[in-house]
């Protein structure tokens, strides 16, 4: 007896469903980009009880004629290919064709439409999968489809969907993404007791992010400047021909500020043509930006818009179409993580007391939902949605997600040389382990100040009790030194208000610029040791070593094999004392084997040149006189980033003088 056969149709469908529809978020997102495409201008959602009773959704676009509606029901049955030479440049967010048959196939479903150059419209109904009915009606232009009863037929399926706020919280928050991606329509989410979105067309996306999350939400943020660079082959890629030189990769969005962190990465929304994406390529490229700012822990709020031309792009890689893949990953990669860190560069914010303490105290484990409760600025703000109602984007599938590192490479701009002789004054050497060698700076992005609190959305985390104004980096350019606190933290003074400064990570800070610097110009000294150290490596450390130890060689330091697993360190970039050595050298071989994957010579010599300004900066618990602190502030002024040390902690807090006012009931 055979053991295979054909599964029925029906049973194929419901198949089919579970790779599309997941829950009503699932629905919502396929109607939304089936309108999109037909060119609706005012899109309308409505849902009862989190979407499984009802989802309605009625768009303007230009609907279907008889035929065609009837048509749009069968598998793979699209308006959108032709041939399979168009999979290789997809212009639209729906192409397959799959899922007006499979919500049908799992619910009950009514499809009214009408094309605009028709007397009279269609309407359809379907139960299971069947063709119940087939009408003509009195109709506007354009399409409504309501879906009832969600998953009636798929007992097992609708039981594990979630309580009724979180599944409207799921399709609160997939409106959003796409109210965000197409400023220039009309958004509605509306539930029998409440409108929770309604956006009129917005000419500019600082207008949309105001009307979905507020002024304080958008103040957060930093503006992405609209760039473009034409499209180039890396160097392990066939030359390009001329007509594919002229394609263009362009960038826009907001970012937050460096002082607004969260745990988790559910505050970044990706758009590659106007599509919802979760890709881990350009979520690395995200986090690269914001190197040696933030924590490795911490992810920025990014609202990101890729366009580039359809054939660049894959977009069939994915049942539900939230993956994509580029023809040119590592041109995409490098221009994202560029162009976000160049708007970076105009957010030098500094943390203070206040907004510092509130992070402490606010910010959620990983994982927290989110309150779309946010003043009466945004117009869904304001209508008295419960809190958790917009989850973060990781939950509903379609956002950025979690992802990881991913080891893509971190290119770091080279920039002008500055002094290059460490010393705390004039004539005065600080004697720490050896002199510290030739040394100078590298531009980075602004410091991160602390603030944890969320907003609707997830795009930015406002801190009522932060400033009005917050401080810039410029401000600390005439400290005066007062005094240490145990020796480790430098408090000083100036007509902004108190500031406290980390001793050791400013001077962690200072060392890590000058020395990026001097490995670019090529001019790292080394001091030899008095006695080579030999340590033994773990079998993966080894193949680490071999396969950098000619950068590591670059950056002062001599070290010789052994034997099969032992080295000897002879010799260590100035600055690094001699007990320090294994330590280091065993941070960095660990520290690049955590990326899991290859990487770049730029992001070695980052990671080198952090490790080595850690192991070399002063410690706390260290006196310093009024001349060192004086010559560490001035030093800590003349960076570029002085507000973060290289891995991401901040080095100063300000406590300005309308704080201390304010603390005295002055004001």
């Amino acid at each position: 007896m055979s053991r295979i056969r054909i599964l029925p149709e029906a049973v194929a469908n419901k198949i089919a469903a579970g790779e599309v529809v997941e829950r009503p978020a699932s629905v919502v997102k396929e109607l939304l980009e089936n309108a999109l495409d037909a060119g609706a201008k005012t899109i309308r959602v409505e849902t009862e009880v989190g979407g499984k009773r009802m989802i309605r959704v009625i768009d303007d676009g230009h609907g279907m004629i008889h035929d065609d509606a009837l048509l749009a029901f069968e598998r793979h049955a699209t308006s959108k290919l032709k041939s399979a030479d168009d999979l290789l440049s997809i212009s639209t967010l729906g192409f397959r064709g799959e899922a007006l048959p499979t919500i049908a196939a799992v619910s009950r479903l009514l499809l009214e439409t009408r094309d605009e150059a028709e007397a009279e419209g269609t309407r359809l109904e379907f139960a299971g999968g069947k063709l119940v009915s087939v009408k003509p009606a009195g109709l506007p232009p354009g399409t409504s489809i309501s879906v009832a009863d969600l998953f009636y037929c798929v007992p097992a399926r609708r039981k594990f969907l979630k309580s009724d706020s979180t599944e409207l919280g799921h399709i609160a928050s997939l409106v959003t993404h796409y109210a965000l991606a197409n400023p220039d329509k009309q958004f509605v989410l509306a539930t029998p007791t409440q409108a929770i979105i309604d956006c009129p067309p917005a000419e500019k996306l600082a207008d949309r992010v105001y009307q979905l999350f507020g002024r304080q939400a958008l103040d957060e943020l930093v503006e992405i400047p609209t760039s473009s660079a034409a499209f180039r082959a890396a160097i392990t890629e066939p030359a390009l021909e001329p007509e594919e030189e002229k394609a263009t990769l362009t960038i826009s969005g907001y970012t937050s500020r460096p002082e607004v962190q969260r745990t988790n990465s559910s505050g970044i929304y990706i758009f590659v043509n106007k599509r919802l994406v979760r890709d881990k390529l350009i979520l690395h490229a995200i986090h690269e930006a914001y190197r040696n700012i933030h924590p490795h822990s911490i992810s920025p709020a990014t609202l990101l818009f890729l366009d580039m031309p359809y054939d660049e792009v894959d977009v069939n890689v994915h049942p539900k179409k939230i993956e994509v893949r580029f023809r040119r990953p590592q041109f995409v990669h490098d221009f994202t993580r560029d162009t976000i860190r160049q708007a970076l560069m105009s957010a030098r914010s500094v943390a203070s007391f206040a907004a510092a303490a509130g992070a402490a105290a606010q910010t959620p484990p990983a994982g927290t939902a989110n309150s779309l409760d946010n003043g009466s600025n945004g117009s869904a703000a304001s209508t008295g949605v419960p809190r958790a109602i917009i989850p973060s984007i990781g939950e509903i599938g379609v956002g950025s997600g979690a992802g990881s590192d991913g080891g893509f490479n971190l290119t770091v701009a080279p920039m002008q040389p500055v002094e290059q002789r460490l010393a705390f004054g004039p004539d005065t050497a600080f004697e720490r382990g050896g002199a510290f060698g030739t040394l100078a700076a590298l531009a980075t992005m602004p410091a991160p100040a602390a603030s944890g609190t969320h907003w609707a959305g997830n795009l930015a985390a406002p801190n009522a009790d932060a400033p009005a104004t917050l401080p810039h980096p410029d401000q600390i350019a005439d400290l005066k030194p007062l005094g240490q606190v145990s020796s480790s933290f430098i408090v000083a003074v100036n007509g902004e208000g108190l500031w406290l400064v980390d001793q050791h990570v400013a001077h962690e800070r200072v060392l890590f610029e000058q020395h990026l610097e001097a490995r670019r110009a090529g001019k790292v000294e080394a001091q030899r040791m008095l006695m080579p150290m030999v340590i033994e490596l773990s079998p993966r450390q080894i193949v680490i070593y071999e396969k950098i130890a000619e950068e590591l060689a670059a950056n002062g330091f001599e070290v010789e094999p052994m034997g099969p697993r032992s080295v000897a360190i002879q010799a260590v970039p100035a600055g690094v004392a001699g007990p320090d050595a294994e330590k280091l050298l065993t941070e960095i071989l660990d520290g690049i084997e955590r990326e899991n994957a290859a990487i770049s010579i730029d992001t070695l010599q980052a990671k080198i040149a952090a490790s080595t300004a850690c192991h070399a900066a002063i410690k706390v618990n260290m006196p310093l006189d009024q001349t060192k602190m004086e010559w560490l502030l001035g030093a800590l002024a003349k960076t570029d980033c002085p507000m973060s040390c290289p891995h991401g902690r901040p080095v100063v807090l300000r406590y300005s003088v309308k704080e201390i006012e304010k603390a005295f009931q002055r004001i």
